[in-house]
């Protein structure tokens, strides 16, 4: 029996855009089961398949791994290239997912990943600035530390993987995160396994109004993309 990775909605979902691009990029074979933001109380509908009632979980065999760094970890150790293989590169894209994983409330809350809108921003907080410009150093010196074209190196790791979502972000809102983000953006969306997520969300036609709300909370939108 293999992976089964389930995940929700391709253009809302970004917990789980992070280990369905690794495994995608990196070529780990799975089952895609999405279960979508659809009920009514998410939380009780999926605690029936996720410890904490939230997406993603990787079921392998009898064993359930929830949370996108969760997951990461447990396929690091079975799969090579989830890290970069430069002792420092290594060490820098573990701090810098952890980092992700752990911060950036601001952005988060205040520039939601919806994947198939343009969106004119609303104000941003002082923490929201910060955020932001966190992201842009951090990016800058990953790309000059280690040589590029990707954060960490010549590969796409699992740094890449848990940026993704702020890449989506970006775009959406046009946020500025300079000349060497703007261009790591650029690589990011051209890469076929972030094309195929995208072009998935871009098909969906679920709308879940909660996230639709928090949508018109951080901006106004002018372009929708998504299928009717």
């Amino acid at each position: 029996m293999g992976y089964v990775l389930i995940t929700a909605n391709r253009n809302y979902s970004s917990w789980s855009l992070r280990p369905w691009a690794l495994m995608t990029a990196l070529g780990i074979p799975f089952e895609d089961r999405i279960e979508p933001f659809t009920a009514a109380n998410n939380w009780e509908a999926f605690r029936a398949f996720s410890p904490s009632g939230q997406v993603p979980v990787l079921v392998d065999g009898d064993r359930t791994v929830w949370d996108s760094l969760g997951i990461t970890l447990y396929l690091a150790e079975r799969h090579d290239g989830v890290w970069p293989r430069d002792a420092a590169a290594r060490a820098w894209a573990m701090c810098a997912v952890t980092e992700m994983h752990g911060g950036f409330s601001a952005l988060r809350n205040e520039r939601m990943m919806n994947i198939g809108v343009r969106a004119a921003p609303h104000p941003a907080s002082p923490a929201l600035d910060r955020d932001v410009a966190r992201v842009k150093e951090l990016w800058a010196e990953g790309l000059d530390r280690f040589g590029g074209p990707w954060l960490a190196g010549d590969r796409f790791t699992a740094v890449e993987a848990f940026y993704a979502p702020v890449a989506f972000r970006v775009r959406t809102f046009g946020i500025d995160v300079g000349d060497a983000g703007s261009r790591w953006c650029e690589s990011l969306f051209a890469h076929p396994a972030i094309k195929a997520w995208e072009a998935a969300a871009l098909t969906e036609t679920w709308r879940e109004p909660a996230h639709e709300d928090e949508m018109r909370a951080c901006g106004t939108i002018f372009e929708d993309h998504r299928a009717l």
